[in-house]
C-alpha cells in the first residue's frame, strides 16, 4: 500500500493543498487515513487514482 501526503495529492492533481482537504471534506476525494498519529494524514494512491478515474468517466 503506497501512501501520499496532502502535498503529493495536490501536485498529482495540479491543485492547492487546501483544495485537497476541501475536496476530501466534500466527498470528491476519499478521506485520508491516519496511520501513525492523529496529526499525520495520508491518502492511499490507489484510492486517489480511483477517484480520478471515476470523475473523468462522468
Amino acid at each position: 500500500m503506497r501512501l501520499m501526503t496532502d502535498t503529493d495529492v495536490a501536485q498529482m492533481l495540479g491543485i492547492h493543498r487546501s483544495t485537497v482537504w476541501r475536496w476530501a471534506k466534500d466527498g470528491r476525494l476519499p478521506a485520508p487515513i491516519r496511520p501513525l498519529r492523529a496529526r499525520i494524514a495520508r491518502w492511499r494512491v490507489e484510492e486517489i487514482e480511483a477517484a480520478i478515474l471515476a470523475h473523468t468517466e462522468q
